[in-house]
This record gives C-alpha cells, structure tokens and sequence, in this order.
C-alpha cells in the first residue's frame, strides 16, 4: 500500500482577508490585462488564486467591483512607477523624452500591461462603478505628471510658462487618445513619433 502523501496531511493555511483579497488583485490584474473585461473570467481568476469562484464574489461583490479595485491598485502602481523612474532620471526632461520615445509609447496599451486596463475602463459605459475608478486612477496619474512637470520646472527642464496641471493632462490625454489613432490614422506608427516629439519640444526648456 503506498504511504500517505505528507502533503495531504498538512492543514491548508488560512488567510487574512487582506491577503486573500491581494491575490485575488493580483490575478485579476494579470486576466484583465491579457484579455479585457468583457472577456475576463472570475472562474479563471479564482483558479489562478486556487479558490472557488464564490470566493472572489464574496470578497468584492460583483465582476465590476473587482474591476474597479484592480484600477485603483493599477492607478497606485502606475503613480509610484513614474515617481520612481522619473527620480531616477538626470532630470525630468530627460524622463519624458523616455516617456514619449516612440518604443515605449508602443508598449503604452500592449496586452498584459496596465495601461491597457485604462484604455479598456473607459469604454465600460453600462458600469458606474468602473467609470469612477477610471476617473479616480486618470486624475491620480494625472497630478503625479503635474508634480512631476513642476519638478522639471524646478530643475530647469520643463518651460517655464508650463502650467503643470495643463501639461499633465495634454500627456494623460495623448496616450488615452492612442488607440483612436491607431483605429482610424493612416500608418499610426508615425503619428506616435511625431506627436511625441511635437510634445516634446513644447515642454521642453531651450537646451533641456
């Protein structure tokens, strides 16, 4: 008679609802990111936590308040991320020239990535719930850019006749609109570039 598997054995650890609540955040990042709301499942997110699929019901209440809670982590992360890479940047001219290089502005709304759960949010119009948490993460990212615009301002990178505010939502605004370019533009692939430089050279300080 084969012996016991000792892993059987082992009583399943029981987790706090916070960390129960941040692996269901994270898994349903992952599936709506590669595949979209409409098409995301809530059993293919439990199954990645390894739960059953009313646990992710219990835990949020419906597929729209996981979407939701997924854009306001999404929102926190994407904040902290352009600090960080703009911190680490000689100054925050040369972060935004980053910013718009044509290579990452191709990566903005590619599958997997959490720019795309934006782009995706804002066409959810039957979904309050998911509307406010678009807005809530658009203005969050948006007023990191205008601190972020005061910083270059400050360092002597960003013109100084820049109203911030102004600035951050031309940039917000840019890469929202970036599907509709690549929906109905002729070659969109340069549009990109070009409007990325023209961008550029109307932020930026004379020598920055």
């Amino acid at each position: 008679m084969p012996e016991p598997d000792p892993a059987a054995k082992r009583p399943r650890t029981r987790l706090k609802p916070a960390d129960r609540q941040a692996l269901i955040l994270a898994a349903a990042t992952e599936v709506f990111s590669e595949v979209g709301y409409q098409r995301g499942k809530m059993s293919e997110v439990a199954r990645r936590v390894g739960v059953s699929e009313p646990v992710v019901f219990q835990n949020f209440g419906s597929k729209a308040a996981v979407f939701a809670a997924v854009l306001d982590h999404a929102a926190a992360q994407l904040e902290a991320s352009l600090r960080d890479w703009a911190g680490g940047s000689p100054s925050v001219g040369a972060w935004l020239a980053e910013l718009l290089a044509p290579e990452h502005l191709a990566q903005v709304h590619a599958r997997g990535t959490l720019g795309v759960l934006f782009a995706d949010a804002m066409t959810i119009t039957a979904e309050p719930v998911v509307l406010d948490a678009a807005r809530r993460g658009n203005r969050l990212v948006a007023a990191a850019l205008a601190d972020l615009l005061a910083d270059g301002q400050r360092d002597g990178s960003i013109r100084s006749d820049v109203e911030p505010e102004t600035g951050a939502w031309w940039l917000v605004s840019l890469l929202a609109s970036q599907q509709f370019r690549f929906a109905v533009a002729p070659e969109p692939a340069q549009w990109e570039g070009k409007l990325g430089a023209l961008t550029l050279s109307s932020l930026l300080a004379d020598g920055a």
